[in-house]
C-alpha cells in the first residue's frame, strides 16, 4: 500500500490498467483477480470461453474491483489491435501486459503434423508479439510499464511429447531478454515467469496415476496453484523497479 497526498492508502496498481491474455481461466484468471486486488483495471481477454471471462470479471467485479472482458485471439494480428484499441478508449492506456495466453497439440516430432507446429508457435510466439507490439508503443507514450511473459519449464529443460511448446516457450525467454534491453530506453520492464506443474486445465486430462508421477519430479512434492504463480506476477509487477529481463521459476524445485 501506499498514501496519496491526501494520506489515504491507495492500492500499488491503483490507476492502472493491466491486460491479461488468456484471462479467463487458469494462471491467467487468478493474475488478472490477483491484479484487481491490488487496484488495477483488468482487461480479461479470452478467444472462446466468454462464460469463463464473464464469470472472472463478476468474480473482481463482486469484490469491489474493476474489469471487464475482451475477445480475441491473439494471433489474429488485426483483431488484436482492434482489441487493445478498445480497451486503451475503455479503461486508458495499458501500463501492464501478462503474455498468459497459450495453445497446446502435444505430440512427438515424428507424429506431429506442420498444422499443430504452426498453431501452437503462432498463438505462444506470434500472438505474444502480436500483443506485445501494440502495446509497447502505448506504454512508452504513458512512461512505461510492465510486460511480464508465462513460459514454463520445458521451455527450459525440454519435455518428451512436447517439441512444439517447450521451443515456443524457450523463444519466449530469449524475446524477454532482448525486449528489456529496448524497453529500458523507455521505463518498459520485461520479465518472464517459467512455472512448473499447475493444476490447471492444462493437466486437467490426466489420471491420478500421471498426476502422481509429475509429483515425484517436484523437490516440493505436490503440483502448483494458480495463485502462487499468479502472486509472483504482481510482485513482479509491483515491486520490480529494478528488474528487467529475468526469468523467475516458480517450480517447486525442479528446475536448480
Amino acid at each position: 500500500m501506499k498514501e496519496n497526498e491526501g494520506g489515504i492508502e491507495m492500492a500499488a496498481l491503483d490507476g492502472q490498467v493491466a491486460l491479461v491474455t488468456g484471462g479467463s481461466r487458469g494462471i491467467g484468471r487468478a493474475t488478472s483477480i490477483e491484479l484487481a486486488k491490488h487496484g488495477a483495471a483488468v482487461a480479461v481477454n479470452y478467444n472462446v470461453n466468454k462464460e469463463a471471462a464473464d464469470a472472472t470479471v463478476k468474480e473482481i467485479t463482486d469484490a469491489g474491483g474493476k474489469a471487464a472482458a475482451y475477445q480475441g485471439d491473439i494471433s489474429n494480428r488485426d483483431r488484436i489491435n482492434a482489441m487493445i484499441d478498445q480497451i486503451v478508449a475503455d479503461l486508458g492506456p495499458i501500463r501492464v501486459l501478462i503474455n498468459n495466453a497459450g495453445a497446446t497439440a502435444d505430440r512427438t516430432l515424428r507424429n506431429m503434423t506442420y498444422e499443430q507446429w504452426d498453431r501452437v508457435i503462432d498463438v505462444n510466439i506470434n500472438g505474444t508479439v502480436n500483443v506485445t507490439k501494440k502495446v509497447w508503443e502505448i506504454m512508452g507514450e504513458a512512461g512505461g510499464g510492465h510486460i511480464v511473459n508465462v513460459s514454463s519449464i520445458v521451455g527450459e529443460e525440454g519435455r518428451l511429447g512436447l517439441i512444439n511448446y517447450s521451443t515456443a516457450k524457450a523463444g519466449l525467454l530469449g524475446f524477454t531478454k532482448t525486449a528489456a534491453r529496448e524497453g529500458a530506453r523507455t521505463k518498459i520492464h520485461v520479465n518472464a515467469v517459467a512455472p512448473g506443474f499447475i493444476d490447471t486445465d492444462m493437466i486437467g486430462g490426466l489420471n491420478e496415476e500421471q498426476r502422481e508421477n509429475l509429483k515425484k519430479e517436484v523437490v516440493l512434492g505436490r503440483l502448483g496453484e494458480p495463485s502462487e504463480i499468479a502472486n509472483v506476477i504482481r510482485f513482479i509487477v509491483t515491486e520490480g523497479t529494478y528488474m528487467t529481463g529475468s526469468v523467475f521459476n516458480v517450480n517447486g524445485g525442479m528446475y536448480m
